[in-house]
């Protein structure tokens, strides 16, 4: 089989799996930042802790919610966790968990974050 692809095959082959590794180890260790900083009144702003309850009962609340299968993914410590941090795991995934920043807009993966660190959160 090798010898109908020929050596330029192989090569190229060779090359776009080699990227494709390059491209994953990357992402995975990118650090995404918000488009804007997270301000007090931006945490405290009942329109976008709605909208964060919203996306986090369609999608979230599937792994890391009250009801979800034990060990499935791990309960939510959001007395520990900084907006930024939990920004930067929304964004770009971690470990298991999958990257939401083809999926959510950032405006939306905001207010995930100010929901689950309001205190309406409830998992």
């Amino acid at each position: 089989m090798w010898k109908k692809i020929g050596a330029m095959g192989i090569a190229c082959a060779l090359a776009l799996s080699i990227g494709a590794a390059v491209d994953a180890a990357s992402k995975s260790k990118r650090k995404s930042k918000p488009p804007v900083p997270f301000t007090e009144e931006m945490m405290k702003d009942a329109e976008r802790i709605t909208s964060g309850e919203t996306i986090w009962r369609d999608q979230c609340q599937h792994c890391h919610g009250a009801k979800a299968y034990p060990g499935k993914a791990p309960k939510l410590r959001t007395a520990r966790y900084k907006p930024n941090f939990v920004y930067r795991r929304v964004t770009d995934g971690f470990r298991k968990m999958p990257a939401w920043d083809e999926v959510y807009d950032d405006k939306e993966r905001m207010d995930v974050v100010i929901y689950i660190l309001s205190d309406r959160f409830s998992p």
